[in-house]
């Protein structure tokens, strides 16, 4: 025995007809109200250079230098033909938080690989801090890449040749 639900004789109720002129302004309106604003805090402006581009890739470029900037690891950038005694420094930041403390952060990690992208036993580390910043001197002859481990944020590397 099936049951019903509802009464005997009972009628559906009527809904008043919708035009598509009607649909068509309901939809424009949402959609108007979807997109307004950019999803930003009022009066927070756009990242001005000094913040977003940091201080060791804003110098200019000596003669024999590289620099290389990242926004992902891993990563490989080169080959670059190498020789003699470097100062290589790394800047990393946070565009999104220019006070952030990278010590709490994954370290840092770089080195110089005649592959791109390998783990070999003939690679020269650079670089394994948690830090924002770092320095080293180091010795480098030959067609070497720079391989970028690990690292969350963006980053920038400068190799400086030794006087």
């Amino acid at each position: 025995m099936q049951s019903r639900v509802g009464t005997a004789g009972a009628r559906p109720a009527r809904v008043a007809p919708v035009t598509r002129a009607l649909c068509t302004a309901l939809l424009a309106a949402a959609l108007l109200a979807a997109g307004c604003g950019d999803g930003k805090v009022a009066g927070a402006g756009q990242p001005t250079v000094a913040t977003t581009t940091p201080a060791l890739a804003r110098a200019p470029k000596a003669a024999g230098e590289v620099v290389v900037r990242g926004d992902t690891s891993p990563g490989s950038q080169g080959p670059y033909q190498l020789s003699g005694t470097y100062v290589a420094r790394f800047q990393q930041y946070a565009p999104e938080d220019p006070e952030l403390d990278f010590s709490g952060q994954t370290p840092f990690v770089a080195r110089l690989d005649p592959h791109a992208a390998t783990d070999e036993d003939r690679s020269t580390p650079l670089f394994a801090a948690a830090a924002s910043t770092g320095t080293k001197t180091i010795r480098a002859r030959g067609r070497l890449y720079i391989d970028v481990e690990f690292g969350d944020f963006p980053y920038v590397i400068r190799l400086t040749p030794k006087a």
